[in-house]
């Protein structure tokens, strides 16, 4: 990027993300060398943006609370979307938001072009917001924090709260924050299930950056709106009862914690019970990957997924 203007903007938009960002990356991300990097940076000081820069391996920059507020730069879709929000938080949605939002809403259409003014009323005339009176709202700071650490592709450990209370822990890449006009939902590739999930956000509690990077993975067939669709449907529940020949410490360290602990039914056998929304696929394919000898006993849907699972398996390895 060799106009140099463009280029400090660029540069400024990636400092104001929630994150470090080494001087290799910069320059990756906006085609320069490291040494043209630094004197950006050098020059956004200048300016009077407050660029923080670390030592070592794993330092970078970041931008860091200032004495002032300095300018932030929008372009056009930025500054539409975020007038949009702000008139959706006006009326419902984020706790303790809807003031705020009005003050800033005031503020942000007091310096919109005539052209991006219009834009938003005509996008806002054109919105019918499907409200429902459940009573869940989000702290806003969960939110940017989400925000933050997809933008910055840095992974995500949260705990979270399942519809029928269970209690996990999660690590995820997060990709999207989507929202259905009275809930809020992120889109993430989960670490320890190796899938997509979309998580409620109102059922999420410390969301906690881990600083690993991560390179984007394809997102499913159907993208976001897809996935959230699938989300959005009543899902089957099972009950599922296997037994294992092994220890049950053993089977308890391969399966995921959001099962049910396995119960010991001898020194090398556990019966394993739990309530699961997974779809068959997944279970099948989680029971196989703890490597051990397993019997189905339930439910009749996952015998028979696992027999043909097993028929597949002898057909692809040449055997009947």
């Amino acid at each position: 990027m060799t106009d140099t203007p463009a280029r400090l903007l660029t540069l400024l938009s990636l400092l104001q993300t929630p994150r470090e960002w080494p001087g290799s990356e910069l320059a990756r991300r906006l085609e320069v060398s490291p040494r043209t990097i630094r004197r950006d940076i050098d020059r956004l000081r200048e300016l009077g943006y407050p660029v923080e820069a670390t030592k070592g391996p794993v330092g970078g920059y970041r931008l860091v609370a200032g004495t002032a507020m300095p300018p932030l730069t929008l372009d056009d879709e930025e500054a539409v979307a975020i007038a949009v929000g702000l008139r959706a938080g006006a009326g419902h949605a984020i706790e303790g938001v809807e003031e705020a939002s009005v003050r800033a809403l005031a503020k942000l259409e007091q310096v919109l072009p005539s052209r991006l003014r219009h834009r938003v009323t005509a996008l806002q005339a054109a919105t019918f917001p499907l409200t429902r009176g459940d009573g869940a709202t989000i702290d806003p700071h969960t939110l940017t924090t989400i925000a933050g650490a997809a933008r910055g592709q840095e992974r995500l450990r949260f705990d979270y709260r399942a519809g029928d209370s269970t209690r996990t822990k999660r690590l995820v890449e997060p990709y999207r924050l989507l929202s259905t006009g009275y809930r809020w939902y992120l889109m993430a590739y989960d670490l320890e299930r190796a899938d997509w999930r979309t998580f409620r956000v109102d059922r999420l509690t410390g969301p906690f950056p881990t600083g690993e990077r991560f390179t984007p993975r394809e997102l499913p067939k159907g993208g976001a709106g897809e996935l959230l669709g699938h989300t959005l449907m009543p899902r089957q529940e099972y009950d599922v009862e296997v037994e294992f020949n092994a220890p049950a410490a053993t089977v308890a360290a391969r399966l995921p914690r959001s099962l049910a602990a396995p119960e010991p039914l001898g020194e090398a056998e556990c019966r394993l019970r739990t309530r699961s929304t997974d779809t068959l696929e997944w279970l099948a394919l989680r029971l196989l990957m703890v490597g051990c000898e397993f019997r189905v006993v339930g439910p009749e849907p996952l015998v028979t997924h696992v027999q043909e699972m097993a028929a597949r398996l002898a057909r692809a390895s040449g055997t009947r």
